[in-house]
């Protein structure tokens, strides 16, 4: 397009791509994958976002990568005087069950609250893997305690099968744990919750530190950029 005489301008979440990619003109926002303008439901955020990436055509030279100044407000759609959001599922674990079974109570015990979610939005984001949850709970629960299994999709590398997965299980936890009516939160109470208070933000903490170590490039980007968001790198592994 700008061969063609026509600009362009991108909005990136991951800086080190677009470094190596160089676009004409880009704009890096320090928001999580997948919130290119921030918090849903901020229009006047979301407006200063995007006029900060069209503002990008007035540079005289390119390319321009520049970084948008100001961090994603946490938004709360509770009532004035409500307190902190508590999760409305009490996880009850058996004494002594590895990982990958306490992975598995949890998926089910959130499985009523999934089908209430369902129900309310009529639709869900979770599926983009094509993998039964349980299946996509399992498969990286053993990647991440070293089991060597298959790669259920056969035509996708095991880094890409694997961020599908870990996509679904954050969808499915997400849209489960805000199903209850009254007990919305701030997406930062419930990012948190997920990734300090289950046992699929640890395995998923845990399968971070696997992909690091690995040989594979693929599996390394994977690891350091695409399954644990920043703000939550200072959880360690249980």
């Amino acid at each position: 397009m700008e061969a063609e005489g026509l600009p362009t301008t991108q909005i990136s979440l991951i800086r080190p791509h677009t470094e190596k990619i160089k676009p004409p003109r880009a704009l890096w926002v320090p928001f999580e994958l997948g919130r290119p303008l921030g918090e849903p439901n901020d229009p006047g955020f979301q407006k200063r976002v995007i006029r900060a990436a069209l503002e990008l055509f007035n540079r005289p030279s390119v390319p321009v990568l520049e970084d948008f100044p100001e961090d994603a407000p946490s938004q709360s759609i509770r009532g004035a005087g409500e307190g902190a959001w508590a999760c409305p599922v009490s996880f009850s674990q058996e004494e002594g069950a590895d990982l990958r079974e306490a992975l598995h109570l949890e998926v089910w015990q959130l499985s009523s609250w999934y089908r209430m979610a369902y129900v309310k939005n009529v639709r869900t984001t979770v599926g983009v893997s094509g993998l039964d949850i349980r299946v996509a709970a399992g498969l990286l629960a053993d990647l991440a305690l070293g089991v060597e299994v298959e790669n259920p999709l056969p035509d996708t590398s095991w880094p890409s099968t694997l961020r599908l997965a870990a996509e679904d299980v954050k969808a499915y936890y997400m849209e489960a744990v805000t199903a209850q009516p009254g007990q919305t939160g701030t997406a930062k109470e419930i990012t948190d919750w997920f990734w300090g208070e289950t046992k699929a933000g640890e395995v998923l903490r845990a399968l971070k530190e696997v992909a690091l170590k690995s040989d594979d490039e693929e599996m390394k980007l994977l690891g350091s950029l695409l399954l644990v968001p920043r703000a939550q790198a200072h959880l360690g592994v249980r």
